[in-house]
């Protein structure tokens, strides 16, 4: 008898489980996470889980509780002689943390790896990892999704006449130019300089970009202000337009209000972070199909990678 399919959710990812789980065919698991008086909790399925693969989805976005919650589902799965446990991980928090370049400083990116494996976890499905070398820090199966399955359709579907992509900074040009080169565009970098983090000191635009429609991409939307100052940069250029697309909302502080006072035309994100509220200029694109199928391929031992051949990519919406 084949192991059966159990998905699960944390508290952080509920709205998102419940489509990943439609998506799938199958109802989303009972699990209850018991809370106590001084804040301590507890996952405990309400279910059998003996010999099924278990998903639990949970992005592990602040505070740290859903981190937490992650590792006690995996143990507690562990425990109850689960099969195999996939811990579907939409957002990967610590992901910022992924090298040490400062004296000092903890690589929280390994650390949450480590974690992770140590509770009991056979395999990671993750999205946009802030640097993909962050696979490297496990010993386990990791599927990296992309989200350019989910962007690049919605890019086609804008019929922009003079399009060019931007990478708000250096490191965003490698995911930057894998877009570009699919639409056959012309790229150019907004290179930044920080004194501390999230505060920009400076920034310039390395390219032309007079009279073009222009398509920020990044995987990140913290505060805000890299795009916001970006977006006005490009415009003062001469740009026609400015839009961007950035994989998860984080969106702390004055983001929103940030981005509604920009010269963005729009910012589209995924729901692998709920958003705090809506807002006008924020569209919401989700990203359920891509881990219902990408859920589905593990379990049945297929390639996850097929799901980013260019030719494929228009089924995925």
């Amino acid at each position: 008898m084949n192991p059966s399919v159990k998905i699960f959710s944390g508290t952080g990812s509920e709205e998102l489980a419940k489509k990943i789980a439609l998506r799938f065919g199958a109802p989303l698991g009972k699990i209850n996470i018991q809370k106590f008086s001084d804040g301590e909790f507890q996952p405990v399925f309400l279910e059998s889980i003996r010999g099924d693969y278990v998903f639990l989805i949970q992005s592990t976005f602040a505070p740290t509780d859903n981190l937490m919650e992650l590792l006690l589902m995996i143990d507690a799965a562990k425990r109850a002689s689960a099969y195999k446990i996939i811990a579907v991980m939409p957002y990967y928090g610590f992901s910022r943390q992924d090298r040490k370049d400062k004296p000092r400083v903890a690589i929280g990116a390994k650390l949450v790896a480590t974690l992770v494996e140590a509770a009991g976890a056979n395999r990671v499905i993750t999205m946009d990892l802030h640097a993909a070398q962050i696979q490297a820090f496990f010993d386990i199966p990791v599927d990296h999704l992309d989200s350019s399955a989910i962007f690049i359709p919605y890019i086609e579907q804008l019929k922009l006449e003079n399009l060019t992509f931007a990478a708000p900074d250096v490191g965003s040009t490698n995911r930057v130019r894998e877009i570009a080169s699919y639409f056959s565009a012309d790229m150019v970098i907004c290179d930044k300089h920080r004194k501390r983090a999230n505060e920009i000191a400076s920034m310039v635009v390395i390219g032309e970009v007079a009279g073009k429609d222009i398509i920020l991409i990044d995987d990140i939307c913290d505060t805000g202000g890299t795009l916001a100052k970006a977006a006005k940069l490009l415009k003062d250029k001469g740009a026609t337009s400015v839009r961007a697309l950035c994989t998860h909302p984080i969106l702390s502080g004055n983001a929103y209000q940030t981005i509604e006072n920009s010269v963005l035309e729009e910012l589209v994100v995924c729901d692998t972070i709920p958003l705090k509220r809506e807002s006008q200029k924020i569209k919401v694109i989700s990203v359920a199909d891509l881990f219902a199928i990408a859920i589905r391929n593990a379990y049945e031992n297929k390639s996850i990678t097929s799901l980013f051949i260019h030719s494929q990519l228009r089924g995925i919406r």
